[in-house]
């Protein structure tokens, strides 16, 4: 079963039927339209500054550079890195922190330890011309060799055998998070984009859900979440119980979870209108100022400008136009809770996006998965 996630239909109950959607309280879903799809949220902080225009725009992008946060991974990494590429393609490491301090703790869950974990990581590759993009899923649980790695304080963190994939942000940051992922790849990171539970579950909220169908009951007490099988539109409570759900649904592996948030990451693409967002101005300022305050970026992303600039060259892709795949791995034999890369088949991965071609499908034919394929889907 390959562990490569293409987009589906929602498919009713029972045949000839339609289940009801199931809104999330005090929400009403509004009337589709044309869409404009955009990837991540910084596609909405240079909306909500283009929109504005006149006077509000000094005090706007004075307001929202003010709310960035970055970090200079090239001067944590320094020049031992895999080289950039000169094709017009990019590569940007996306982050999903599960850091349980200040706001995050209540939305969490465990203890507030002072550390921090990628519970989410991908890697999205823009290939030449941004039309279209591909995006590798690394599991959180992959064994990897951790190489040292720079802090973006200057600490320096020794190199680690058989490390959980998502110790490394944990250890040493984003940027130990980047040189992780540049080591296991051979790929450069050009730009690194994380968002953390809190901001994750504002952003869902300002954009006014999203609406996604099941074809099966989700029921994760861990994950506050409680899905029966049809069609929800998902407040941001909701929304970040299905990407972080792993016990509800397929076989309760990270591997499960992973086809989850790739099913809804498609259907947040999907939901990124040109109606409704364009003819607001608040809610495209409350959109620009949620998004901002939500993500820490690279140096280079870092000023409102910089995500502007970004989020204009990616505004033409869409759901239909990225490609979504699973890091090839297996089950470790010794650990079930645990998976080893595959590396032959991850090295074909690899390789296509050095090249900037589309990943084969026999790179993630027969590898495994989460059984949780096509539960989820954009409605």
């Amino acid at each position: 079963m390959s562990a490569e996630s293409t987009p589906e239909s929602g498919i009713p109950s029972e045949p000839g039927t339609r289940a009801p959607r199931r809104r999330a309280k005090g929400r009403r879903r509004k009337p589709r339209g044309r869409r404009r799809t955009g990837l991540l949220v910084a596609a909405w902080t240079a909306a909500g500054i283009v929109v504005l225009g006149g006077s509000g725009v000094g005090y706007l992008y004075f307001k929202l550079n003010g709310n960035l946060h970055s970090v200079d991974i090239d001067q944590a990494l320094g020049t031992d890195r895999p080289e950039k590429t000169d094709d017009g393609s990019e590569n940007i490491l996306v982050l999903g922190s599960d850091t349980r301090a200040g706001g995050n703790k209540k939305l969490g869950g465990g203890t507030d330890d002072g550390t921090a974990r990628s519970d989410t990581a991908m890697i999205v590759h823009i290939h030449e011309g941004h039309k279209k993009a591909s995006v590798v899923s690394i599991p959180r649980d992959t064994i990897i060799e951790r190489p040292e790695c720079t802090d973006a304080e200057g600490g320096v963190h020794p190199a680690a055998t058989n490390a959980m994939f998502n110790s490394a942000y944990a250890t040493g940051g984003a940027a130990c998070a980047v040189r992780t992922v540049e080591s296991l790849s051979g790929l450069r990171m050009d730009h690194y984009l994380e968002v953390d539970f809190s901001g994750f579950q504002k952003l869902i909220d300002e954009l006014g859900g999203v609406d996604i169908t099941t074809t099966k009951d989700i029921e994760d007490p861990d994950s506050h979440l409680s899905l029966k099988a049809g069609e929800h539109t998902l407040d941001g409570e909701q929304a970040l119980g299905l990407v972080r759900t792993r016990h509800g649904v397929g076989d309760g592996s990270d591997l499960g979870r992973i086809q989850l948030q790739q099913a809804f990451i498609k259907a947040l693409v999907d939901q990124v209108k040109e109606i409704g967002l364009l003819t607001s101005p608040k809610k495209l300022v409350d959109l620009a100022d949620t998004a901002t305050k939500a993500v820490t970026t690279d140096s280079g992303l870092g000023s409102v400008n910089s995500l502007m600039s970004f989020a204009g060259g990616l505004k033409g892709i869409g759901p239909g136009s990225m490609t979504m795949v699973t890091l090839p791995v297996e089950y470790d034999p010794q650990d079930g809770n645990r998976v080893l890369v595959e590396e032959t088949k991850a090295q074909q991965v690899w390789t296509a996006l050095r090249n900037d071609r589309a990943i084969p499908k026999s790179a993630t034919k027969d590898t495994a998965t989460g059984k949780a394929d096509g539960v989820v889907s954009p409605s």
